[in-house]
């Protein structure tokens, strides 16, 4: 079985933003439901997996999900579905070679389901994540480069 990469996926949902998340906290916290709602203060699972079936959580409780399972697909679902580009903030540092590798990758697989789209090869889904994921790593080089000149303190390893 392979393994999946998590920076790679862009849900076409919340239900599906939901169950990613769950998903995530699964394979690679090796946390249950319950220990996930027990950890977000949900005093019962059924609770959270009711939210998850049908797609509804309160807003108020979308932060303690994705922290608890250690990704933000929630986030990310609510940006794109306004048509918004949601991007780590910029720190300034200098990017290194495998950083741009990593862009260059992402906007060649962009471009790849793009073509597989207009030649009927691919869904809509899929060559809009891809798209999206494209246009969210040349902001944040763009943005990194605007803040070269005057970078931040790094506060977190890495």
């Amino acid at each position: 079985m392979t393994r999946r990469n998590w920076k790679r996926i862009q849900p076409t949902s919340l239900r599906q933003a939901l169950e990613l998340c769950k998903d995530h906290a699964r394979e690679r916290l090796n946390l249950s439901v319950e220990l996930i709602a027990d950890r977000m203060g949900v005093t019962d699972h059924w609770t959270l997996y009711k939210w998850i079936q049908k797609g509804s959580i309160p807003a108020n409780m979308i932060r303690p999900y994705e922290i608890v399972c250690g990704i933000d697909y929630v986030t990310r679902w609510l940006a794109a579905s306004a048509g918004r580009l949601l991007i780590e903030v910029p720190t300034g540092r200098a990017a290194t070679p495998s950083d741009i590798q990593a862009l260059q990758e992402l906007l060649n697989t962009a471009v790849g389901q793009l073509l597989q789209f207009h030649s009927g090869k691919a869904q809509a889904d899929d060559a809009l994540a891809a798209i999206q994921q494209g246009m969210e790593g040349l902001a944040w080089h763009k943005g990194n480069v605007e803040k070269h000149l005057q970078p931040e303190f790094q506060f977190t390893e890495e």
